[in-house]
């Protein structure tokens, strides 16, 4: 039923005064049922408070959007007992996980828009990366960070734990010149935990050396007894002839400082 606030007037006298009086006991009846379904909205939430519910639940359950504070003030002094008190930590905890994995969803669907245009960004380089003069500079780069230097070591050698860097090295060093993988040799330095030959199986598949060109090696003693983590994989070091290619390498990186 709904109030309207209005009034027609027919004629004068007392049918005007009729009319009038028919409204104003129309509102009177409306505001009473209003204040009627107020009342048992009340005592519905207060009853369901009572057996442990939480307010959302008691929103859904009386399939209406009550607001925090009026719940908490119809339910003030109600106490839950320590079954019904369980009850709600888990249900808090379980809420506070669906938020975290919703939030990880949208965080990771944001991460990978962004990622998605650094790369769009950046496509155009990947034809400067087939040019030779290009290619030895970043090779350049990554044996200054990465490699043995002349004064320690004579030929070439790179380590890392990070099979995308050998991968990227082996690489460049075949497109610059013309460095065979099965010409090379590795060798692992590992923690004690770890198995040698497992380590070897790894690297060989993921670097494309053979198997048979890894030198065995012994694990760091002062690893004993301590638990490796699980991606972890040892540094993989690449051995081979070529001092006049790591000269080269040094004299173009040196070039950088010049400028």
């Amino acid at each position: 039923m709904t109030c309207e606030r209005s009034a027609v007037q027919i004629g004068s006298g007392p049918q005007t005064a009729i009319i009038a009086v028919s409204l104003f006991h129309n509102e009177i009846f409306c505001g009473t049922i209003s204040l009627m379904n107020k009342t048992q909205l009340r005592n519905k939430a207060v009853q369901l408070r009572k057996k442990g519910r939480t307010y959302g639940e008691i929103n859904k359950i009386v399939h209406s959007n009550i607001p925090k504070s009026t719940l908490s003030y119809w339910c003030k002094g109600i106490v839950m007992n320590k079954t019904q008190q369980k009850r709600r930590v888990i249900l808090q905890l379980k809420n506070i996980k669906r938020a975290q994995e919703k939030a990880r969803a949208v965080h990771k669907k944001n991460r990978d828009r962004y990622l998605k245009s650094i790369e769009s960004r950046n496509t155009h380089l990947e034809k400067f990366l087939k040019k030779k003069e290009i290619a030895k500079l970043l090779l350049a780069m990554l044996y200054l960070g990465e490699g043995a230097k002349w004064k320690s070591h004579r030929g070439l050698q790179l380590g890392s734990s990070s099979p995308e860097i050998v991968k990227l090295y082996l690489k460049l060093l075949e497109q610059c010149f013309g460095v065979r993988r099965k010409t090379l040799k590795a060798m692992i330095y590992h923690r004690a935990d770890q198995n040698l030959n497992s380590l070897i199986r790894f690297w060989s598949k993921c670097i494309g050396i053979p198997a048979l060109n890894f030198y065995k090696s012994k694990p760091d003693v002062r690893t004993k007894g301590q638990k490796t983590w699980k991606e972890y994989r040892g540094v993989c070091a690449v051995f081979g002839p070529g001092t006049d290619i790591q000269l080269e390498l040094e004299t173009i990186a040196k070039l950088f400082f010049r400028n």
